[in-house]
């Protein structure tokens, strides 16, 4: 079945360190297994790698230092601003390490995804890797959801699992999950970039169904 979609759409990913889930994203671009482009990356941390990365890309690259503001509010109204001015379809959260205000994040309901080290609605928060070897799980993993005011708590669209193998640490099971996400978080961007996957009533609705449950794209 092929979706057919009336232009490419515009992203605009926001990030607060290395990156390397948006350098996923531009590869996929860049290879055409997106039907998107990225108008902006911008980050609330300065001189971070994802920002060189952006550079690199040719991709307009904007630090907006969340430390000068005075609150959450006031800073959430300024990166509204910045993001706005690209008037993007979806806006990518790839390791943004801020929480946000439920103004900015029903401004983009429907609109906003992010992605999260765990298989939710197991860990979330921090330190998910630990938690997961500490409850003795067998499997570790990572989850695509729509942002909701809910911290981690958006309806889930899709996860990849990952087995935990005896003798796994936090740093072993880390890289493991990264190269899971690096697949997920472009195919769900995909099907947001084709008219696949939209949000209705609270719900993901992929290929007209909605989804009570995630997807596994991923199970290693």
């Amino acid at each position: 079945m092929v979706y057919a979609t009336s232009h490419m759409k515009k992203i605009v990913v926001l990030i607060s360190g290395s990156g390397s889930n948006l350098q996923a994203i531009i590869d996929a671009c860049c290879q055409n297994s997106i039907n998107g482009s990225i108008a902006a990356v911008i980050s609330n941390r300065p001189n971070v790698m994802g920002l060189q990365r952006a550079v690199k890309a040719g991709i307009d690259a904007i630090t907006l230092d969340h430390k000068p503001f005075a609150d959450r509010s006031s800073f959430d109204q300024e990166l509204q601003k910045h993001i706005d001015f690209y008037q993007p379809d979806i806006v990518v959260l790839a390791g943004f390490m801020r929480i946000l205000t439920d103004e900015f994040v029903n401004h983009y309901l429907g609109r906003m995804i992010n992605i999260h080290p765990s298989l939710l609605p197991k860990y979330p928060g921090l330190d998910t890797h630990a938690r997961a070897l500490a409850a003795g799980d067998s499997h570790a993993g990572a989850t695509v959801h729509f942002v909701t005011p809910e911290l981690d708590g958006g309806p889930l669209i899709a996860q990849a699992k990952v087995a935990i193998q005896p003798g796994d640490d936090v740093a072993a099971l880390n890289k493991k999950i990264l190269s899971a996400e690096h697949q997920l978080y472009p195919a769900v961007i995909q099907w947001l970039c084709t008219d696949r996957l939209t949000f209705a009533e609270g719900l993901p609705i992929l290929d007209g169904m909605a989804l009570q449950f995630p997807n596994v794209l991923i199970d290693t």
